[in-house]
């Protein structure tokens, strides 16, 4: 794969999910750019008349709400302020997509999503679902993370990766994040003249070695960790994500004439249900385990009750669970095969002593291979 736009090219990508962010949307004084939005939006009427299925991820309501409400800090004061300024806010910017799409001939369709939404998979599916339907009816999908009701434990807190988890349930073929940065730089280009821009990624981790990364975001909370963030939950599920700069008239246009941005390669793509399990972002329990055991799951095995030394969290059989090596790296993700008190009763020994202890017959492994995925 080369850097650049060729991922998102129409012909290429049938499916893309773009995300706005706050500063594109919103000026510093809180009213809403208008023409720059007009501008996009007939970029995605021109990419839907050449076939490509655009979803919006739109970040904005807490600004626009912030500056009706009269809310010092953009409404970011306190997580009271955030959730009415995006209770106020959220009316205004639907209503200006909806707007602004008609005078494209397209239909808006809002979705509002919490973490819990995309985080448990019955949830996750009907949002799937919902988003396949309107795709199929030709309609452009608006999301934004319900701030309203959102509290600062249980969260995106960010669009970014909000946006990788959206492409994930819309089966999308990329994501794109229009920001006010160009990509991804060796430096924060702002402080250092010499930071130059890394065109394309192959692996995030070690492209990251020696990259010095700020994570300020002026009006919005996302910033270049979140999207780092983002690119990862993405890559996991086998889709491509750029991050673009978005500040200029039609960018979608200026990105397919310039290429430049920084384009993160997929991983080869996994299964529906281990690309979910592997974008989640909370989990109800961690199991410690052994460097043999890792070495075991990297090998593609399942993970054996013989190789776990340290159970944490509540969590019932089916939960999400994480599973760490001993110098406290997040290795895996899986859905565990037992509870929490029966799991920590046969941590550390042979399937032949685990009868006994659980007075049952035990089950192959405490996290099956089939219900795992690496990160």
């Amino acid at each position: 794969m080369v850097a650049g736009l060729a991922p998102f090219a129409p012909g290429d990508c049938g499916r893309l999910v773009v995300k706005v962010g706050s500063a594109l949307l919103v000026d510093e004084d809180g009213t809403l750019k208008r023409d720059w939005l007009a501008s996009l939006v007939a970029d995605i009427a021109d990419r839907r008349a050449r076939g490509q299925a655009i979803v919006v991820v739109s970040s904005g309501a807490i600004a626009l709400g912030a500056r009706r409400l009269g809310l010092a800090r953009g409404g970011r004061a306190s997580l009271e302020d955030a959730q009415a300024a995006a209770a106020t806010g959220q009316i205004l910017l639907a209503k200006a997509w909806s707007e602004l799409l008609a005078t494209q001939g397209l239909v808006a369709a809002q979705m509002l999503v919490t973490l819990g939404d995309l985080e448990d998979r019955r949830r996750f599916l009907n949002a799937a679902a919902t988003l396949e339907r309107l795709i199929g009816l030709g309609a452009v999908p608006v999301l934004n993370e319900n701030d309203s009701v959102a509290t600062e434990e249980i969260r995106f807190g960010d669009n970014d990766r909000l946006a990788a988890r959206v492409a994930q349930a819309a089966a999308a073929d990329g994501v794109l994040l229009l920001s006010n940065i160009d990509g991804l730089y060796t430096a924060d280009p702002r402080q250092d003249a010499a930071a130059t821009l890394i065109a394309h990624v192959d692996n995030v981790d070690s492209a990251l070695a020696g990259v010095r990364i700020g994570d300020s975001a002026a009006m919005g909370s996302g910033g270049m960790g979140a999207k780092i963030a983002a690119a990862r939950i993405a890559a996991a599920s086998g889709i491509p994500l750029a991050i673009a700069q978005g500040a200029g008239m039609h960018p979608l246009a200026g990105l397919e004439a310039t290429a430049r941005c920084t384009l993160f390669a997929a991983a080869a793509g996994s299964g529906a249900r281990k690309a979910w399990l592997a974008g989640r972002l909370t989990s109800a329990g961690r199991l410690v385990i052994d460097a043999g055991a890792v070495m075991a799951l990297r090998d593609g095995k399942s993970l054996l009750a013989a190789g776990v030394r340290e159970i944490s969290g509540k969590f019932a059989r089916g939960d999400v669970v994480d599973i760490m090596s001993e110098n406290g790296e997040v290795v895996a993700r899986g859905l565990a095969s037992y509870d929490a008190a029966d799991a920590l009763a046969i941590a550390g020994r042979r399937n032949a002593e685990q009868a006994a202890v659980l007075g049952y017959a035990p089950r192959s492994a405490i996290v099956h291979r089939d219900h795992l995925v690496l990160l």
